[in-house]
């Protein structure tokens, strides 16, 4: 595999934790850095470590996840989509209690269930490394770094568009998780080929 396949490959893989990241971003009053640069880090190292570890366990770990990794993909993002949605029309009645969740605080939890939902494909990328013969510290280097790259980018352009348009961006961020959760889904199952 050469370095321009390496480098689509990358970019191709964090497409989902971009627009995840833009959904983030798009709840944001102001931007914050340290909340991009931490969703970046958890989006950039599970894309990185994904490989990783279907490149260590080879097709003896796929043979057990493969059938439901859409499945797994499906239901976290459906859950912070959902999430998400819950918290917006909920808003309006909570507002004066201050619950403290918002956009510009740091959820651990939440970024991991995020995190390995959109990285949880990259493990058949790993088998097929193995399969390949590929080199793996430098090709799952560069996906963890276009990862964070691109990662911290969404939620600037999410934050962008969200700070004029927050409550309808938040439903669309919402919206687009589960649609991402259901694309994957679809795409396993045949239903869907893109």
């Amino acid at each position: 595999m050469g370095l321009a396949e390496l480098v689509l490959l990358a970019v191709g893989l964090s497409m989902d934790a971009f627009a995840v990241s833009i959904c983030k971003g798009l709840g944001m009053k102001k931007i914050n850095l340290k909340v991009a640069v931490v969703l970046g880090l958890f989006f950039g190292g599970f894309q990185a470590g994904m490989p990783a570890i279907g490149w260590a366990l080879g097709s003896q770990f796929m043979g057990i996840i493969g059938p439901i990794d859409h499945w797994i993909a499906f239901i976290l993002l459906a859950f912070i989509g959902g999430k998400m949605l819950w918290e917006t029309f909920t808003e309006d009645e909570n507002e004066d209690e201050g619950d403290g969740k918002d956009a510009e605080k740091i959820d651990l939890g939440e970024y991991l269930i995020l995190a390995i939902a959109t990285s949880i494909d990259a493990l058949a990328v790993g088998i097929s490394f193995a399969a390949l013969s590929v080199d793996i510290v430098p090709s799952v280097s560069l996906i963890g770094v276009t990862t964070f790259i691109f990662s911290v980018a969404g939620v600037a352009i999410g934050h962008t568009f969200g700070a004029r348009y927050e409550k309808p961006a938040t439903i669309v961020g919402g919206v687009v998780l589960v649609l991402i959760g259901l694309k994957i889904l679809l795409e396993h199952l045949g239903i869907l080929a893109l």
